[in-house]
């Protein structure tokens, strides 16, 4: 199904309510139409505009309202494009393919020779997006305490939110999936009878009770109070409390010695000016011989130093204060801050994609379930928004997503 474009709610999104005005606006919005149709003429695409369609055909969108399409795109770059489509300034029928030529040109879409002007123009992360320990609380819970029904609506049973590993069987269950995913970081970890496992980022508690499942005894943290009271649910209902601990604790504050540390998909919270610390915590919290098994959503180096620091739609409307790391990076701080080393390392990224289009084909199918929670119109755009853009992402290629295990090796 797609969604009909609407107007935001006066007052329910504030920043949507008004496009953006003044000579500033005028003359950027002039500005962004030049470079918005030069890229598009270049590109395998089709987009409708003022009647005429531009491009050179393939996946289509549709400018429903230019002025405030391009006074958003000249305001605010992507965070306008972004915005632009949440009120409906513009609408595509199928989001992703469109989205996904972006992605794949996305170094490109601005002219080299006006990229170094980047700094005059690029939004920078606010200071309130910092992912301090009085600060990542808050930003954690604007994301992750949403609602736990939300995610049971879209998630499979397991509750795993992260990226399934399908193995070669992309039309497999996606629960399997999850749970294949999982199995290879615990075995990687060496998890088995007596490992005295951490996990940091609980999620909704999967990897905690297959993990004890094996015979291991596991501390989980997180920040948010709504995964923390759900997956006490779940290990309780799995029988396992006497080995799982689940507390509501920065990772900054955690103690103790543990033969294996496991974090999926929680390095992109932590912000690249807190990467040292995460892994010096890391790297301190394991015993020898200990190994960390860690997934993470990665995106090319280049791309990583352009952007380090920016602020991005995303930020904005769903993960604030986040940051994707690059391989290399990975590399250069556990080399330059800790004792570990990348042993082994497992690269699945069109299985997110895969990932992503389950999501999404069942939260638009559960659109009606989703309204009587109470989430608006506005609220349905930026959530398919942010997964098919997610989905665009490691569909071209631009976004990966790795399994890492860390050990410490001698000289």
């Amino acid at each position: 199904m797609t969604l009909t474009p609407t107007r935001p709610t006066p007052g329910a999104w504030p920043g949507l309510d008004a496009v953006p005005g003044g000579p500033r606006t005028a003359i950027s919005a002039a500005v962004a139409r030049r470079l918005f149709l030069s890229a598009i003429r270049r590109l395998p695409v089709t987009v409708h505009l003022h009647g005429e369609a531009h491009g050179l055909g393939g996946p289509e969108m549709t400018v429903l309202r230019p002025d405030e399409f391009f006074e958003r795109l000249g305001r605010d770059g992507l965070i306008g494009f972004g915005e632009a489509y949440l009120t409906g300034a513009w609408d595509a029928e199928d989001l992703t393919p469109f989205l996904t030529v972006l992605a794949a040109d996305v170094a490109d879409l601005v002219p080299r020779s006006l990229q170094r002007l980047r700094a005059l123009v690029q939004h920078r992360m606010p200071r309130a997006h910092r992912t301090t320990k009085d600060q990542t609380r808050e930003l954690i819970a604007h994301h992750y305490d949403l609602s736990n029904d939300l995610f049971r609506l879209f998630l499979d049973e397991s509750l795993s939110y992260s990226s399934a590993w399908f193995d070669g069987d992309p039309e497999g269950d996606l629960r399997e999936a999850q749970l294949r995913k999982i199995d290879r970081l615990l075995d990687v970890a060496q998890v088995g009878e007596g490992t005295r496992v951490l996990e940091i980022g609980t999620g909704w508690g999967e990897l905690a009770i297959r993990a004890a499942a094996r015979g291991a005894t596991v501390r989980s943290v997180t920040l948010s109070s709504e995964q923390q009271a759900l997956a006490r649910q779940r290990i309780e209902a799995a029988g396992l409390t006497d080995r799982v601990q689940v507390d509501l604790c920065d990772y900054r504050d955690v103690d103790g010695e543990y033969d294996a540390v496991l974090s999926v998909e929680m390095v992109e919270a932590v912000g690249a000016e807190y990467w040292p610390t995460y892994f010096a915590t890391i790297d301190g919290l394991l015993a020898p011989g200990g190994r960390a098994g860690i997934q993470a959503i990665l995106m090319p180096h280049d791309r990583m130093l352009a952007t380090r620091g920016s602020f991005t739609w995303i930020n904005k409307y769903i993960f604030p204060g986040g940051f994707l790391p690059s391989a290399q990076a990975i590399d250069e701080v556990t080399r330059e801050h800790t004792s570990l080393r990348v042993t082994d390392r497992m690269a699945f990224g069109q299985d997110y994609a895969e990932t992503l289009r389950r999501w999404d084909d069942t939260f638009l199918e559960r659109a009606d379930e989703v309204r009587r929670l109470g989430f608006d119109e506005t609220f349905l755009r930026m959530w398919h928004f942010y997964l098919c853009y997610s989905r665009a992402g490691f569909a071209s290629g631009y976004l990966d997503v790795e399994q890492v295990l860390l050990e410490r090796t001698a000289g």
